[in-house]
């Protein structure tokens, strides 16, 4: 297990490289990808149904990058407890949304490709500006705001304020509870790997805090991560993921948060992992990212291999505010 800045970095990296990885086969089923790749992808090629290049950011990177610039920003102020990292993190992702001052893109361009509650979401704050004023509504549960919490896991050190403002960062978008409970439990998780707790116990520490939060409710966000520990990726990767996922892997919250518990207890190389969390279709970038950031904070930035960051668009600067910001 590496340093504290090599998980961190790992981590971001991690998000970056499996949605890079994934997007190349983002929308197709498993049965197709068992004839196109029965072998699954070990390398980042770009292509897809958006033509990607090889590494450039879909928005699973984007909008971490736009979390991840509101932690630095916080970090850089004069008063950083004065600073409502929330609303920042808000402003950042409308600068995506909206084309505004975001690299490779022309300005005023709405991206390529964004989620239904990610646009209602952003839409309403952009009318409000106040982040506990927006979100898409209950009922809609997908994993936008999963994909994109991995900073206020590794740069919030307080536990309450980092449930809080995941949750709130999530709600900005996706205010379903499936949603926010889930960001709350995958930053417990994330934090406890950082800072070198193993496996077993970081994820026990995301089912406590699920547990708190859904007292008196369903459970739903604590039988994902139950049904995760039980779960192999090859399994789902071989022989498919239905019936364990019955969405198919298609970008409901909950499945994504088992898929990367699943990962996490899978002890192969992060290449291997991410390879088949690609093989088992459907949110291919999406499922590869989540777990890409848990396999990274686990592993550290020395289990990605040297060729994928090389080609990561935010690989550098990804890496540049990881250490100014555990250097703080």
């Amino acid at each position: 297990m590496g340093s504290r800045v090599d998980r961190v970095t790992g981590a971001l990296l991690g998000v970056h490289a499996g949605d890079s990885l994934g997007a190349t086969l983002e929308f197709s089923s498993w049965a197709s990808i068992q004839k196109s790749h029965p072998t699954g992808l070990r390398d980042i090629v770009g292509g897809g149904p958006f033509g990607w290049t090889a590494g450039h950011a879909t928005d699973d990177t984007d909008c971490t990058r736009a979390v991840l610039l509101a932690y630095r920003d916080r970090n850089r102020a004069s008063s950083p407890s004065d600073v409502d990292v929330v609303r920042l993190a808000g402003l950042h992702l409308l600068s995506w949304y909206s084309g505004r001052d975001w690299p490779d893109r022309e300005p005023g361009s709405r991206p390529v490709d964004v989620g239904g509650a990610t646009a209602v979401g952003l839409s309403r704050f952009a009318l409000s500006g106040d982040p506990d004023m927006a979100g898409a509504g209950p009922g809609k549960a997908g994993n936008g705001s999963l994909m994109r919490c991995m900073p206020t896991a590794l740069f919030q050190e307080d536990e309450e304020l980092r449930i809080s403002e995941a949750m709130r960062i999530s709600a900005i978008t996706h205010d379903d509870e499936r949603c926010t409970i889930a960001c709350a439990a995958y930053v417990t998780i994330v934090y406890a790997l950082i800072t070198g707790v193993e496996p077993s116990q970081a994820v026990q520490r995301g089912i406590d805090v699920a547990k708190t939060l859904e007292f008196g409710k369903e459970g739903l966000v604590q039988e994902s991560i139950i049904l995760g520990r039980t779960l192999k990726v090859n399994d789902l990767a071989e022989n498919g993921p239905k019936p364990a996922l019955p969405n198919s892997a298609s970008g409901y919250v909950l499945e994504s948060l088992t898929i990367a518990i699943s990962a996490l207890f899978d002890t192969r190389s992060l290449v291997d992992v991410l390879s088949d969390i690609v093989r088992i279709g459907k949110d291919t970038d999406t499922n590869a990212a989540i777990a890409g950031g848990l396999l990274g904070a686990r592993d550290g930035a020395a289990a990605i291999p040297t060729a994928w960051i090389d080609k990561l668009q935010f690989g550098q600067e990804f890496i540049s505010i990881a250490l100014e910001l555990t250097a703080s």
